[in-house]
């Protein structure tokens, strides 16, 4: 039990967030924005073997050590064929906790695909569109140049999070990826329990598909605190983090 109330409690910090915009677009005073770019690089080069081009969805992965869950983002905004920027992960244990796939918003996909090799996996995707941009790159697209576009075309979809030092993508919906802003120095209370990179999951829609939260495995079901203009709320969530080091 200590072990998950503490995997809860680095998780709970890791939601209490504030969303911080360019200061009157002018890029050169966006710090977090910029400052965003050098720590995902940092991810992504900690992990090279989990991120690889995404023909399918016209973009970029960046799988979870485990593989049951990738955060995507696409390199043009006119040729993704679903989301922009999406959370795809493993369907099995939303669906042997009761879920109706039937019953998913529209911002879901529920299909059988290719995990891994697998192609009998059952998969659900989630995250929303960003516009309809041609998106264009001096020399050959790459993971990071793709992360880029995001911070200069729609830099409200970054958080930063002042608790724990970490960024955001925000996919819609209240579903994000998270990662820290310096895995060297990254840690709850100083403690070097926080984790590198966290999947988050808005569990309303998902519930009110047939999903008793407390019987999906592999993803912690917690009540965590938000704060929005001034005011801290609670709210539930599904977390998957992870410590890449």
């Amino acid at each position: 039990m200590k072990k998950l109330k503490l995997i809860v409690g680095v998780a709970a910090g890791l939601i209490v967030s504030v969303s911080i915009t360019a200061c009157s677009g002018v890029k050169s005073l966006d710090v977090v924005g910029q400052q965003s770019i050098t720590s995902y690089d940092e991810v992504v080069k900690t992990i090279p073997d989990k991120v690889k081009a995404d023909q399918q969805n016209v973009g970029w992965a960046l799988s979870a050590p485990d593989d049951s869950v990738r955060f995507i983002w696409s390199e043009d905004y006119s040729k993704a064929p679903q989301h922009d920027v999406m959370l795809e992960f493993d369907a099995q244990p939303f669906l042997d906790a009761g879920l109706n796939t039937s019953k998913l918003p529209e911002n879901y996909f529920y299909y059988e695909g290719d995990k891994m090799g697998d192609m009998g996996s059952k998969m659900l995707m989630v995250g929303k569109k960003l516009g309809s941009d041609k998106l264009t790159y001096k020399g050959e697209p790459t993971a990071l140049k793709a992360y880029e576009q995001i911070v200069n075309k729609y830099r409200d979809s970054i958080n930063y999070h002042t608790t724990l030092d970490h960024y955001g993508v925000k996919l819609g919906d209240g579903n994000m990826f998270e990662w820290a802003k310096d895995m060297k120095t990254n840690g709850y209370n100083n403690s070097n329990q926080d984790k590198d990179i966290v999947f988050v999951l808005n569990p309303k829609p998902l519930i009110s598909a047939g999903v008793d939260p407390k019987k999906v495995q592999g993803w912690v079901y917690a009540q965590v605190p938000i704060e929005e203009n001034g005011k801290t709320t609670q709210v539930w969530k599904f977390l998957k983090p992870y410590d890449l080091k």
